[in-house]
C-alpha cells in the first residue's frame, strides 16, 4: 500500500488506479471494516490526524478529481465527497523520496509521464499536505533512510 504525498497528478494510469484502490482499502482500515492493513506504515498519518475519516475522504476527493479530469471512472460514492480536512504535514524528504521513487516505477512502466517529471522544478503535494523542512519522515520504509533533520 503507497498513499502517496504527490499530488495525483504525477501518477500514470496504473498508479492513479492502484492508489484509488489502496485509499479504498486504507479508508476501510479507519472504518474498522477489515481485519488486515491496520499497522501499515502508510496509515500511521492519517491515524493521527485531527479526524481521520475526514482526512481520508478528502484525500479521495482529490484522487477523484483527478480521475474525472482522466476521464476515469471512478465511483464518487465510495467516499464522502464534501469533506473537508485540516491540512497534515509532509517533509521536504518525504516528497523528495517519493518523487524519486515514483521515477523509477515510470521508467518501467511509463517513458512519456516519467520525461513530463523530469522536466519539473517543483513538486506539488497531494492538496492535503502542507510541506515542511526534514528528511523522510520516520514512518516510511526504507534502506538507506537519511537522517531527519
Amino acid at each position: 500500500m503507497r498513499l502517496w504525498s504527490l499530488h495525483p497528478k504525477y501518477l500514470d494510469s496504473k498508479g492513479l488506479v492502484a492508489l484509488w484502490r489502496e485509499t479504498l482499502l486504507a479508508k476501510h482500515v479507519l472504518e474498522g471494516k477489515t481485519k488486515g492493513y491496520k499497522n501499515h506504515p502508510q496509515l500511521v498519518r492519517f491515524k493521527f490526524a485531527d479526524d481521520p475519516l475526514e482526512a481520508i475522504n478528502y484525500y479521495l476527493r482529490i484522487i477523484h478529481e483527478e480521475s474525472v479530469a482522466r476521464e476515469f471512472l471512478f465511483d464518487k460514492k465510495k467516499f464522502r465527497y464534501g469533506a473537508a480536512a485540516k491540512k497534515m504535514k509532509v517533509t521536504l524528504g518525504q516528497m523528495e523520496y517519493e518523487f524519486e521513487h515514483l521515477k523509477k516505477k515510470l521508467a518501467i512502466r511509463d517513458d512519456i509521464k516519467l520525461k513530463e517529471l523530469t522536466m519539473l522544478k517543483n513538486i506539488q503535494p497531494h492538496p492535503l499536505f502542507k510541506i515542511i523542512s526534514g528528511g523522510i519522515e520516520d514512518w516510511e520504509i526504507v534502506e538507506n533512510k537519511q537522517p531527519r533533520l
